[in-house]
C-alpha cells in the first residue's frame, strides 16, 4: 500500500553534531522516497548542512526570539500548520519538542526512543555492549512512519569547488589533506594538547594540516600551532592552516568536504566530516562509542579508545561531563604514536 504521508516535518533543534548526524539519515530517505516533502525544524545556522538534500526545507526555529516560551511555541504551531505537514518526525524529543506534540493534536507525532535506560545500564557499568546508532534510532522514527530507510550503502555529495576567498586561505593543495578539530564540549572527551601538538608536528612534515575549531581561546591556541611549525611563508604553502574564525559554515565545509581525513574528538566535527563522506578517526576520552554516536559509516577502527584497563569506569557518561576527577586526561593512555601510525596507514 503507497504511503499517504506527502509532507513530514521532523525536528531536531539541537546541537551541532545530533543535527549533522540526521544528514545521512534525511539522504538517504530522501533517496528512497524522492516524491516526500521534509520540512526541517532547526536553528538557521544549520541551513548550509542541506544545502544539496532538494526536497528538504529549513525551517528557522527562533528559540531565543519570537518562539520563546510556550506562547512562542504556540505561535510557532500556527506557522507550521500552514505548511500542511501530514506527519511529525521528533528526532529530539525534550520539553520543546513535547509542548509542539499537545499543539499538534490529531497528526501521527512519532518520537525518537533515545535508550535512556540501556545508556544508564552502560554508564553505570551494568553492561558494556554496543547500542543502537544514533543514526538508526533516527531512521527508526521514519520507520514508524511508514517509511523503511536503509542506511547500509550511503551516498554523499562531490568535493565542493572552493571559492577565491577559501582557496586564498587554505593554499594550493599539493599534498593530502588532514583535518584536527582538537577540541570537544567537554575537557574529559579532549586529546592533551601537548599529545595533539606532537601528532601536528609529526604529521605537517608529511600532509597538509588544517585546523579547526571555534571561540576565543580555541583560536588563540590553534594560532599558536598554526605559529610553532615553521610557517614563515605565505599560506599557499604552509604545512598548518588554521581556519577557525576565517570561514562561513558554508566555506568551513567546502574545506572539509576536500579533506582526505579529519581528525576529530568525540564531538560535532566528527559528524560534519562523516556526513560529507570523509574518513573519520576519532579519540575517545571518558566517552565510548558503544553508547551510539560514532560518527556515520566509519570503520570500528577508526575509533581510538582510551585504555578501560587503567580507566574501568569508561564510559563514565553518555556526553562526557560526568567523570571521577583521575579520569580527566583519560585520553592521555592514547599514544601520540598511536594515532599519527592510524592516520598513516589510512593516507
Amino acid at each position: 500500500m503507497q504511503n499517504q504521508i506527502k509532507h513530514i516535518l521532523v525536528i531536531r533543534l539541537s546541537a551541532m553534531g545530533d543535527v549533522a548526524m540526521v544528514v545521512p539519515v534525511l539522504r538517504a530517505f530522501s533517496e528512497q522516497n524522492p516524491n516526500t516533502k521534509i520540512t526541517f525544524l532547526t536553528k538557521g545556522f544549520f541551513k548550509p548542512f542541506f544545502r544539496d538534500l532538494p526536497n528538504v526545507t529549513i525551517f528557522n526555529v527562533e528559540v531565543k526570539g519570537k518562539h520563546k516560551g510556550v506562547f512562542g511555541l504556540f505561535k510557532l504551531s500556527k506557522e507550521l500548520k500552514k505548511l500542511n505537514i501530514d506527519a511529525v518526525a521528533d528526532l529530539h524529543n525534550v520539553l520543546r519538542s513535547n509542548i509542539l506534540k499537545a499543539f499538534f493534536l490529531g497528526k501521527q507525532f512519532i518520537q525518537i526512543d533515545k535508550g535512556r535506560a540501556e545508556k544508564k545500564n552502560l554508564i553505570s557499568g551494568n553492561t558494556f555492549k554496543q547500542l543502537k546508532t544514533t543514526h538508526q534510532r533516527y531512521a527508526d522514527v521514519f520507520e514508524q512512519l511508514g517509511f523503511k530507510i536503509d542506511l547500509s550503502n550511503p551516498s554523499f555529495s562531490k568535493k565542493a569547488t572552493l571559492n577565491n576567498n577559501t582557496a586564498s586561505i587554505i593554499g594550493l593543495p599539493s599534498k593530502k589533506q588532514i583535518g584536527i578539530a582538537p577540541f570537544a564540549a567537554h575537557e574529559s572527551k579532549m586529546y592533551p594538547l601537548d599529545l595533539m601538538e606532537q601528532v601536528i608536528k609529526s604529521l605537517s612534515k608529511d600532509y597538509k594540516i588544517i585546523l579547526f575549531g571555534g571561540g576565543k581561546k580555541e583560536i588563540e591556541i590553534l594560532n599558536e600551532f598554526e605559529n610553532s611549525f615553521g610557517n614563515t611563508s605565505t599560506s599557499l604553502s604552509a604545512d598548518v592552516i588554521n581556519v577557525a574564525g576565517k570561514l562561513s559554515l558554508d566555506e568551513e565545509l567546502d574545506v572539509i568536504s576536500n579533506l582526505d581525513v579529519m581528525l576529530s574528538m568525540d564531538s560535532g566535527n566528527a559528524h560534519i566530516a562523516a556526513m560529507l563522506g570523509v574518513k573519520v578517526v576519532t579519540i575517545w576520552g571518558v566517552t565510548h562509542p558503544y553508547a551510539g554516536f560514532s560518527p556515520f559509516n566509519q570503520p570500528k577502527d577508526f575509533a581510538l579508545l582510551s585504555d578501560r584497563n587503567q580507566f574501568p569506569k569508561i564510559p563514565t557518561s553518555v556526553y562526557g561531563n560526568k567523570y571521577p576527577e583521575n579520569y580527566k586526561e583519560a585520553s592521555r593512555s592514547i599514544s601520540a604514536e598511536t594515532v599519527i601510525d592510524k592516520i598513516n596507514s589510512i593516507l
